[in-house]
């Protein structure tokens, strides 16, 4: 499946895949080039857990925005390098819940962010509640202090930092557990997160290891993580509410999971509320 014509900007590399063009892909979207589908078959042909990994971190993510709406009492989304949203994406499961939720989604690649633009427009969603910000979301001031931020975001009321599959694009140099620290230092009290990381722990974690290997091969290589690792970047900075952290086809599913194939989602996930 492809998009119509007239969704892909003008000056786009269409040389190298992007990585939110490829998890579009694995997520059976229609928003991706024939670059980003030939490198996502190489990836999936070595690691035929790509497409479970997108599927079950899409489904945590909408579980974990409901949740926060619903149990935490949260309204407000900062959707940390969102990527394109399609196929349920924040703002339209929290407004769903609660037609007055607001999110801002951040991405710097070019394409997520155009054609978030035109999905936006299309819907006719006042920029004052649903926007999104070409930032790097490493830059935390700039990204609170943009115009689009302080047009969705009441940085006086919690807010949830929401950054899905994409800790493991940061690498250890960049600190991503200190890029956490700075987003919930600069929101109020019951602020939360909600977070995933791949990882290379359970039966699959060589094939992660390769895919992440080949990811060097785009504008983002990916770093993968033991649970260890991803329970010491989030636990400092937030309370886990029930059950923890866990296998993303595990948090709170609606459906009877198998515990011997819950791994194959190779990603952990995690919700908590700002200490």
């Amino acid at each position: 499946m492809t998009a119509g014509p007239g969704w892909n900007p003008p000056d786009v590399d269409l040389t190298t895949p992007s990585v939110a063009r490829v998890y579009d892909y694995y997520l059976g979207g229609a928003h991706n080039f024939e670059i980003d589908r030939v490198f996502a078959e190489k990836i999936i042909a070595g690691f035929p857990e790509a497409r479970d990994f997108a599927r079950h971190n899409r489904g945590f993510l909408q579980r974990a925005v409901r949740t926060a709406v619903t149990e935490l009492g949260v309204t407000q989304f900062i959707d940390l390098g969102a990527g394109i949203p399609t196929a349920g994406p924040t703002h339209e499961t929290a407004r769903c819940v609660d037609p007055a939720a607001r999110t801002l989604y951040v991405d710097n690649d070019p394409v997520a962010v155009a054609h978030t633009e035109l999905i936006l427009a299309r819907d006719h969603l006042p920029a004052t509640e649903v926007a999104v910000l070409n930032a790097d979301l490493r830059k935390v001031r700039d990204v609170l202090a943009a115009p689009q931020a302080r047009a969705v975001l009441d940085l006086d009321r919690p807010v949830a930092v929401v950054i899905m599959g994409v800790l493991h694009f940061l690498a250890d140099e960049e600190n991503p557990a200190d890029l956490l620290a700075a987003y919930l230092a600069a929101l109020p009290a019951g602020s939360c997160l909600i977070a995933s990381h791949a990882t290379g722990d359970g039966p699959a974690g060589e094939r992660v290891r390769r895919a992440a290997d080949q990811y060097a091969k785009t504008t983002l290589p990916g770093h993968v993580r033991s649970r260890a690792a991803f329970e010491a970047m989030v636990t400092p900075l937030v309370e886990l509410i029930d059950p923890g952290i866990t296998w993303t086809r595990l948090w709170r599913s609606d459906d009877q999971v198998d515990p011997a194939t819950a791994a194959n989602c190779v990603a952990y996930a995690a919700v908590g509320v700002k200490r």
